[in-house]
């Protein structure tokens, strides 16, 4: 398993990676995001010489969650694709293997059908794009309407290209239980990445550091580790203060250690 994080889309890229290295991380998931990071701004050789001088040698692509890849307007939908194409690109020439994209449920007086229907156009779209380029788009779980096993069968089963990012927090919101465990039994043989932090349930996407929320995560740990999986997990931890990110880091190598 390696430990990652995601640098802060608001700040100077060179900043987020000084301080990521110190932090002793192992990769970075990074986001093409304004206002400082979006595809149109980056230099992609730039960012390599950038990511070597602080040792990092392993990329995942991140985007932004707010594009509306299922919008009932279509010429939004299609600008949201066009804008992930442009971040494969990206991915592509960095070395990035995997790029994450929401699903999109933001299209009210729709039935579910349509709106699913939409995710899959946009996502096929990305993939057939992003043939060839040595960059797989992945899916990643959100509350609503793509947090469980079967909201996101929906999504991967007509899709056999596309990769799971599962997020294990968000697998805590608004939903009666965990879905975790019910998501890595159905498509474990599908993750391709892990985003780990804390909350207390509700609705309410906290991005604690481990422990400071109600979450069992030792457990999904373990679970985690049952599946098989032993790629990149980046602990998404907003705070100010790089020691709550750090002793993340520390539990969850130590829950790692104890789950093998």
């Amino acid at each position: 398993m390696l430990i990652g994080a995601m640098n802060h889309p608001g700040r100077p890229l060179e900043a987020e990676l000084r301080w990521m290295a110190e932090a002793e991380l192992e990769f970075v998931d990074l986001t093409l995001e304004p206002p400082c990071v979006a595809s149109w701004q980056v230099n992609p050789p730039q960012m390599i010489e950038a990511l070597a001088a602080h040792g990092f040698d392993t990329v995942v692509g991140h985007t932004a969650y707010y594009l509306p890849i299922g919008s009932s307007f279509e010429s939004l939908r299609r600008t949201a694709i066009d804008e992930l194409k442009r971040c494969v690109d990206v991915f592509a020439k960095v070395g990035a293997h995997w790029m994450n994209v929401h699903p999109d449920a933001h299209a009210p007086f729709y039935e579910e059908a349509p709106i699913v229907e939409r995710n899959i156009e946009s996502l096929a779209a990305l993939i057939a794009h992003a043939k060839g380029s040595g960059v797989g788009v992945m899916v990643e779980n959100v509350p609503g309407r793509f947090n469980t096993a079967q909201q996101l069968a929906g999504l991967l089963e007509p899709l056999p290209e596309l990769g799971l990012h599962l997020d294990i927090g968000h697998c805590n919101l608004s939903v009666e239980r965990n879905t975790t465990e019910e998501i890595l039994e159905r498509f474990a043989a599908r993750l391709a990445h892990v985003h780990l932090h804390d909350n207390r349930g509700g609705h309410a996407d906290l991005h604690l550091a481990l422990g400071m929320g109600n979450m069992d995560i030792a457990r999904y740990v373990r679970a985690l580790r049952r599946s098989g999986y032993d790629g990149t997990v980046t602990l998404e931890v907003f705070s100010e203060d790089p020691h709550f990110l750090e002793h993340s880091r520390d539990r969850l190598r130590k829950w790692w250690d104890e789950a093998g």
